[in-house]
């Protein structure tokens, strides 16, 4: 695999859990590691049910999308409970996607907490993934690209921290946009 392989990482933005507004939602297109090629934004709502919908979008009409070989996300939900397709994200944009979680995801919690909180129809999206696979320091859930080629993207993209770099300058630009300036872990 070439090292200046093209992602795009996703991340979203800081939002108020406590209203019901939009969240901003960034991807960087890096050549493997190390090269910031580009970035798209687009806005989904804090807890919708839009954030495949407008991801989809954001990379379809991107100039960047024939260069395009793989899709990062920070977890698999935007906005709060936003969550995101990842098998229909694959199907729309032909794109292998793979899910990047910092910390093991208590599934059960989750599950309870939508139920709890009257999201139950979004449980479908998260027991349609395989469970999440410990790689390093990171968990991963991935559709459409085998656990080695995920392996090897990691190594080929983690640079300066243990999260990809290009959802770390997700992370930092949409921060930044939204709060004036990044901080935080990245």
């Amino acid at each position: 695999m070439r090292k200046e392989i093209r992602i795009i990482g996703i991340d979203d933005g800081p939002f108020d859990k406590f209203k019901k507004g939009q969240v901003l939602v960034v991807g960087t297109i890096y050549r493997g590691g190390n090269f910031l090629d580009g970035f798209v934004s687009t806005k989904a709502k804090v807890d919708g049910t839009n954030a495949t919908q407008k991801i989809t979008e954001m990379i379809n009409k991107s100039k960047f999308k024939k260069q395009i070989r793989a899709i990062m996300l920070d977890g698999i939900a935007v906005g709060g409970f936003n969550i995101i397709d990842l098998v229909k994200l694959n199907k729309k944009t032909k794109k292998p996607v793979i899910a990047v979680i910092r910390k093991k995801p208590n599934i059960p919690k989750i599950k309870e907490t939508l139920k709890r909180i009257g999201m139950k129809n979004k449980i479908k999206l998260i027991e349609q993934l395989k469970k999440p696979e410990k790689i390093g320091k990171i968990y991963v859930q991935y559709v459409g690209i085998n656990k080695e080629t995920v392996k090897e993207l990691l190594k080929i993209t983690t640079t300066h921290s243990f999260l990809p770099e290009p959802i770390r300058a997700a992370h930092i630009i949409a921060t930044g946009l939204i709060k004036g300036e990044s901080k935080g872990r990245a």
